[in-house]
This record gives C-alpha cells, sequence and structure tokens, in this order.
C-alpha cells in the first residue's frame, strides 16, 4: 500500500484491542504485526526523503541555497504532515491489507 494514498487518520485514535485480536486470536501477535509493518513504512518514508533531500545536497555555499533551502522545507513539512508509521499500519492491519503468517504454528500444524 502507497502510504501517501492511505486514509489513515492524522491523529492518534483509540482501538479495542480484544476486537482487532480476532484475526491472530492473539493480542499480542496483532501487536507484533502491526509493529513490524510500522517498521517497514517508517524505513519506506525514511528512504524517499533520504532521496529526495539528496537532490538538494551541494558542498558549495552560494546564493542560490536559500531558495533550494525552501523546497527543501516545503518537502520536510510535506513528510510531516503525514500520518504516522503506526497509526498507517493499524489501518491496514483493520482494513484487512496486511498479509501475514505465524510459522511457529505453521510448523506445530505440520508436525501433527
Amino acid at each position: 500500500m502507497d502510504y501517501k494514498k492511505t486514509n489513515a487518520p492524522l491523529t492518534t485514535t483509540i482501538h479495542d484491542l480484544v476486537d482487532m485480536a480476532q484475526q491472530t486470536g492473539n493480542i499480542y501477535e496483532t501487536v507484533c504485526i502491526i509493529s513490524k509493518r510500522a517498521n517497514q513504512i517508517a524505513a519506506e518514508m525514511k528512504s524517499d526523503l533520504e532521496k529526495k533531500l539528496q537532490e538538494f545536497a551541494s558542498m558549495n555555499d552560494n546564493l542560490e541555497e536559500i531558495s533550494e533551502n525552501r523546497e527543501q522545507i516545503e518537502i520536510s513539512r510535506y513528510y510531516e504532515k503525514l500520518p504516522k508509521p503506526t497509526l498507517i499500519a493499524t489501518q491496514e492491519y483493520n482494513d484487512h491489507e496486511l498479509a501475514f503468517r505465524n510459522l511457529a504454528k505453521e510448523k506445530d500444524d505440520f508436525n501433527f
């Protein structure tokens, strides 16, 4: 899912963890799934931001730096206004857009 086109809320919301855990049957597993996905989203956002800001990197100080600095600020503000990775991951989980599996459970089922 593209984090730029998400319908996740911009502010923190309250969720009932018991209801959220119905997909996995375990609250802790649910939290682990959401946190791993949030880390993936955060890494993707960070790499995208770094790529965009590298365009402005220069070793020389010049008069054009002031106008480029405004563009850097605009890009940074855009990324600051995006929902936090945990909110995006939680929304993806609630919308059943995350694919996950528990290898330990699969291994136990296979051994029977």
